[in-house]
């Protein structure tokens, strides 16, 4: 049976897929030609190669196509079955040479395979670094294969068969996404950058751990600079060394009524006093009368000194000397002593105790307990303050009764017998006492200052030591009247009898000129009240023998002012 020829073509040639005719002769039997080896020299060769289209034969015999290959089935599909022989087609003719059989699945090109991941929705373009959301599809390299048509030298792969690909000739640049192929199979960039998606999170999050480290340190490092800079500016105002500013030049005279201006007056005339004797030690102060070498200071303080002791005194300059007593008086707590063979002595000036105000400044200047030449600063708190001391003997010998200067600037244990100075550097008074938690105590007896320290007016210590200096002893001003000092009522009580069962008003006396009799109560001494018999008693030594005095006497519920002159308790 005749072979049915396509229309519209040369005799045998038949059309490729695109209408063209190669010069392809179909041979009777189904068989096609193509052309020999020898192609002529002017055919071109370098041609880019077109796809092959269906091969057209007998409709009686169908033309069998290659299957499609995947990975895996390349060696089945390019095997024919072994009953059939393969269809073949003549190959283009050039310049009359002879046809050559080309196997037909050699002729046809390979489907091309199928893709192993889903195509990608998102549309990740071939380069950067692939979105998380779509693994990359594989590569679908096409095949390159001679031109249809071109001479091939003998050992050249036939039409259709696939290249094998050039090697790389070096590791990409770019590191790992340098080398990656968006169209590679899966897998592929895992085996070149030696991990997957894992391997490359681990090393990631390694990198930023190493970085926060990196940031740690430097924040700590950091951080113990600027501690260290700003311990340098607190402690020290900056990095460099301190260096003080200091003013230069000599400093100015102080004012003399200052308190720098009355110490450095007063101080030349202060000394210290160590008593040492059969009941003990004592410590005290002292200041100089006249140039004689006496010293007035208080009673207690040398009174070890009159059973055999020894007293020895240190001046302002660091000088000493011995002492020996003048004389002493308990009842006023006042007493002399002289140092001999000492020249320079500065004695200090006698003020007037009447004059003072309460509120004038003070300047109290001692050796509390034992610090030489120490200075402080008050005013007069009170005046003709009334204040009993002593009586550790318990026969009343060694009270004594004071009117006393109330001032507040602090007086200690070793203040005992210094000058009280105004602010013109005059002695107003003599360190005495101190108000302790029991009552007013002698300053050896007391822990220390409250603020309530109290000087014997100059006044009175001016006759008592003119008197001791004298004569060795000081008169006490007298009534004339022993009284009842367990009476509890407002006022001094004369009482019944004398100590030794004698009358209680003195026949002769002060008292007894003006009627005063036993059991009168005296209620006032100068219009001033008393409220005990301790307070009359120190009114009383606050004045001289031969002061007049006008007093107020209660009997019987009635008063009457009397006036008396005072007498003395030694009249020679």
């Amino acid at each position: 049976m005749d072979k049915a020829k396509p229309t519209g073509t040369p005799d045998g040639t038949v059309p490729d897929a695109t209408g063209d005719s190669h010069g392809t002769t179909a041979e009777p039997g189904g068989s096609a030609t193509a052309p020999d080896a020898s192609t002529s020299p002017g055919t071109d060769t370098t041609a880019p190669p077109r796809p092959v289209g269906l091969t057209k034969a007998d409709p009686a015999e169908p033309v069998e196509v290659a299957a499609p290959t995947v990975p895996g089935q390349a060696e089945e599909a390019a095997v024919p079955p072994a009953t059939e022989p393969p269809a073949t087609v003549p190959a283009p003719r050039a310049g009359g040479a002879p046809d050559a059989v080309v196997p037909a699945q050699q002729q046809a090109p390979a489907e091309r395979p199928r893709p192993l991941h889903a195509p990608d929705p998102y549309s990740t373009p071939p380069y950067g670094e692939p979105g998380p959301w779509a693994p990359a599809p594989p590569v679908q390299r096409p095949v390159p294969t001679p031109a249809h048509g071109t001479y091939l030298p003998p050992g050249t792969p036939a039409h259709g068969t696939p290249v094998p690909p050039v090697p790389e000739a070096g590791p990409a640049q770019g590191g790992e996404w340098g080398r990656y192929d968006p169209w590679a199979a899966p897998g592929a960039l895992v085996a070149e950058s030696g991990g997957g998606p894992g391997e490359r999170r681990r090393e990631r999050r390694a990198g930023r751990g190493r970085l926060v480290g990196a940031a740690l340190v430097l924040a700590l490092v950091a951080g113990a600079v600027g501690g260290y800079v700003g311990m340098r500016l607190e402690r020290h105002g900056g990095l460099g060394t301190v260096e003080l500013e200091q003013t230069s030049g000599q400093a100015g005279e102080r004012a003399p009524d200052s308190v720098a201006g009355i110490a450095a007056r007063t101080l030349p005339g202060v000394v210290t006093l160590h008593v040492s004797g059969g009941d003990g030690g004592a410590l005290g102060t002292g200041f100089v009368l006249d140039g004689r070498g006496h010293i007035l200071t208080n009673q207690h303080v040398v009174e070890s000194a009159s059973d055999g002791g020894s007293i020895r005194v240190t001046f302002n300059g660091g000088e000493t000397a011995r002492a020996r007593l003048v004389g002493g008086d308990p009842g006023y707590d006042l007493a002399v002593v002289k140092v001999s063979g000492v020249s320079g002595l500065t004695p200090l000036p006698l003020g007037d105790s009447d004059d003072v105000r309460v509120g004038d400044p003070v300047v109290a200047i001692g050796a509390p307990f034992d610090l030489a030449n120490t200075v402080t600063s008050g005013i007069i708190s009170a005046k003709e303050r009334p204040i009993t001391a002593g009586g550790e003997k318990g026969d009343g010998t060694d009270i004594s009764y004071v009117d006393a200067l109330q001032t507040d600037a602090p007086i200690n244990p070793g203040n005992s017998g210094g000058p009280l100075v105004d602010e013109r550097a005059r002695v107003i008074g003599i360190n005495s006492a101190i108000h302790a938690a029991g009552g007013p105590a002698r300053q050896d007896d007391s822990a220390g200052s409250v603020g309530l320290g109290f000087a014997i007016p100059v006044n009175q210590a001016k006759r008592v030591a003119e008197e001791l200096i004298n004569h060795g002893r000081a008169t006490h001003p007298v009534i004339g009247v022993t009284l009842d000092m367990g009476y509890e009522g407002e006022g001094a009580k004369v009482g019944g009898e004398a100590a030794g069962g004698g009358p209680a008003v003195t026949p002769g006396g002060p008292a007894d000129r003006t009627d005063i009799a036993a059991g009168d109560v005296i209620t006032e001494v100068d219009g001033v009240p008393v409220a005990s018999g301790e307070e009359l008693i120190i009114k009383i030594r606050s004045h001289r023998p031969g002061d007049r005095l006008a007093l107020t006497v209660e009997r019987d519920g009635e008063s009457r002012r009397v006036t008396l002159e005072l007498g003395s308790s030694d009249p020679s």
